[in-house]
């Protein structure tokens, strides 16, 4: 079989991958790649790097064409050229950061990276849609955000793209250890197309010697950086009444929650690392979830969790997790049934009314609607085409719907991401859709301009908030702004906001805020690449920063191999009387401990080498560094644990916290001869040049 009959064969599958290929396409930059599937699911057949039937070579005639100089490269120290990789499969991912369809094959090209990890290596070319996409410092952060651990360049102005001839986003391309083009397709089911070829080429090449299985290390973004206490919260919720504010700690994999006046944590749902596990509040798992609504009772907290393609629900008074909706698996086509039986898209918000819940469909370009009581759902708004179409629910066209808020009325709002615009729905008369701000022509008008109805552009806005205030409130992701919409004028403006960045007080600014909600004369919002909630106070138009507390006592418990921090492993030897343990934690330079969220020391002594008496919990909040903790050494060999937290802050924005978690575990021998009485617990943390 030719590889271009395997991309043929995955195309034709069904109706899902078709569609996919086209989603997020944009202008044609050249001719298509040898064996990159068009939009009718034909393929290339007479360019370079055409495969041949299997037992045979898969090997490409035309070199890859180099890289341009000057390029930004992201999780590598150094430019990367073709040259660098001779003797490697090298995958090449054609991609933009806002298209969800590109987000979905990050799973596929992880699987690959595990499966070939000695042959294979993978390049993200970020070819940006969006002008906030082009920059190098956001590509970073949704490297980080979606743990990117490959190469990235940033393509921003498509030199690569049209050298490659890449025509739609996501592409990706196949190149031989000998560096030349074997071929590449357009779409989704990346894995399923190019492991088969994969392996071919690493035997093939394997026999020829060729083949270099010598471990390539690259520079990650993430290495050296400090750990925040939120990462990336994509999503803000606050039910009536207004007592707790969730929070979707998306880069965490996880819910908190809080008190929205004091920032007090009061429960965290998810284990904090990438999964899908039903069951007790801290063993449940969780992938990247976003929206959240109460259930008509309010003894239930649902959540999209995006990646896992699911609906989740969390019983508040146990903290129990289940699945109420979706396989697991992403679905297409878009099939309604029953919740256990049907599989979803990219669940990205959720609103519930009269015992329904209405789920954006980030992935199926669709809104659903899910009847708590029966347990079934289906389409509601959409026909799965990515589009600006408006008109009767059914027949519209929705452009990654990722943020819902119904009004007064019972109108729906919905952010379209993809084309930059508010629309609304009404879905509870089985009515039409229709264009509320931005652009209804195409997927490509977007921009910052406040104005009325299809005057005004949005870029890329992903979360709205209907306030009683009779304002819709939008987060204009892209723009980093939050724009206030009149829907009685259809009039918008920004409201706050400005130069991407951070700062609380009168001109707040704000970095890719990806949701709002609104409670009474407060505004809270989900500063995704600030890491950060903020509270906007409507009455005064000022923004404050809410630091959250006692996170850290929702940590896996220290006996478990889920600890998260950093183990730091010692010996020591002392004399069996009175003595002490110096912590040490040196900050990084005009940093400090915070003085309102909590730091804390626990020590444990195994052996009855060591007692601690009452000083075996010490709070370290707000104080200044060396500690000396008071203990009575006792002859024996054992072990002393000190688990430190440390929450810091730079002296000029003391609400944006980082975190360190350490754990020092001291291999101890207490005997007479030793003079010593002292155990000395050192640490620096270094922050990387940011």
């Amino acid at each position: 079989m030719r590889l271009n009959d395997v991309v043929k064969r995955t195309l034709l599958a069904g109706l899902a991958l078709a569609l996919l290929a086209t989603a997020c396409a944009g202008e044609t930059a050249g001719t298509d790649l040898p064996g990159t599937s068009r939009i009718d699911g034909s393929t290339t057949s007479t360019a370079p790097g055409q495969t041949t039937l299997p037992g045979q070579s898969y090997a490409g005639t035309d070199p890859a064409p180099e890289f341009p100089e000057g390029l930004d490269w992201l999780n590598t120290a150094d430019p990367i050229a073709f040259a660098d990789l001779e003797g490697k499969v090298v995958l090449l991912d054609f991609w933009t950061y806002g298209c969800i369809n590109c987000i979905h094959i990050i799973p596929d090209l992880k699987r690959l990276e595990e499966e070939f990890v000695d042959e294979l290596v993978v390049i993200g070319v970020h070819s940006a849609k969006f002008a906030n996409e082009g920059e190098t410092d956001n590509i970073r952060d949704v490297v980080l955000r979606y743990e990117v651990e490959h190469p990235v360049v940033n393509d921003r102005d498509f030199e690569i793209w049209r050298t490659w001839g890449a025509n739609a986003w996501p592409t990706t391309a196949l190149v031989d250890p000998a560096g030349n083009v074997v071929g590449g397709f357009s779409g989704e089911g990346v894995y399923d197309v190019t492991a088969p070829v994969i392996r071919s080429l690493i035997s093939e090449f394997d026999q020829s010697g060729v083949l270099d299985r010598t471990p390539i290390a690259f520079a990650r973004e993430a290495d050296g950086r400090p750990d925040t206490v939120l990462s990336y919260p994509g999503k803000v919720f606050v039910p009536p009444g207004g007592e707790t504010l969730y929070v979707a700690d998306s880069g965490h994999h996880r819910i908190v929650a809080a008190d929205p006046e004091t920032g007090e944590v009061t429960a965290v749902y998810g284990r904090g690392r990438p999964g899908y596990a039903d069951g007790p509040a801290l063993e449940a798992m969780f992938d990247s979830p976003q929206g959240m609504a109460l259930s008509p009772d309010g003894d239930f907290l649902y959540v999209a969790d995006t990646t896992n393609h699911t609906i989740r629900s969390i019983e508040l008074a146990t903290g129990e997790v289940a699945t109420i909706l979706g396989t697991g698996t992403l679905g297409w086509p878009p099939t309604g049934g029953l919740a256990d039986e049907v599989s979803i898209n990219s669940p990205w918000a959720l609103e519930e009314r009269d015992g329904l819940l209405y789920i954006a469909m980030a992935g199926h370009h669709q809104i659903w609607v899910m009847d708590l009581a029966a347990g079934t759902a289906r389409p509601l708004v959409g026909n799965a085409r990515e589009s600006t179409l408006n008109g009767p629910l059914a027949d519209a066209e929705l452009a990654q719907p990722s943020g819902l808020a119904f009004d007064g009325d019972g109108l729906l709002y919905f952010a379209d991401s993809e084309s930059s615009a508010i629309r609304s729905a009404e879905v509870l008369t089985d009515g039409v859709t229709d264009i509320v701000v931005g652009s209804d022509d195409n997927l490509f008008d977007f921009g910052d301009v406040d104005g009325v109805g299809t005057e005004a552009r949005l870029q890329h806005p992903l979360g709205l908030a209907y306030a009683d205030d009779g304002f819709l409130y939008v987060a204009d992701t892209y723009n980093s702004k939050i724009k206030r919409i009149d829907p009685a004028t259809g009039s918008v403006e920004t409201y706050l906001g400005g130069e991407q960045g951070w700062q609380d007080g009168s001109e707040a600014r704000f970095s890719e805020p990806g949701g709002v909600a609104a409670r009474g004369e407060r505004l809270y919002v989900a500063d995704t690449n600030n890491h950060a909630i903020r509270i906007v106070d409507l009455s005064t138009d000022t923004t404050s920063t809410l630091v959250l507390k006692g996170i850290e006592e929702f940590a896996p418990p220290p006996d478990t191999a889920d600890f998260f921090g950093e183990v730091v492993e010692l010996a020591a030897s002392v004399n069996p009387r009175a003595g002490y343990v110096t912590l040490n934690i040196e900050l990084p330079p005009d940093h400090k401990v915070n003085e309102q969220a909590p730091s804390s020391a626990e020590f444990s002594a195994t052996g009855g080498v060591a007692d601690f008496g009452t000083g075996s919990s010490v709070s370290l909040t707000g104080t200044t560094f060396p500690v000396t903790i008071p203990v009575e050494f006792i002859e024996g060999t054992g072990t002393v644990t000190a688990d430190v937290t440390v929450i810091y802050c730079h002296k000029n924005a003391e609400s944006l916290c980082f975190i360190q978690q350490l754990r020092f575990v001291v291999d101890l021998m207490v005997s007479p001869p030793i003079s010593s009485d002292t155990i000395s617990l050192n640490y620096q943390i270094v922050l990387p040049d940011l």
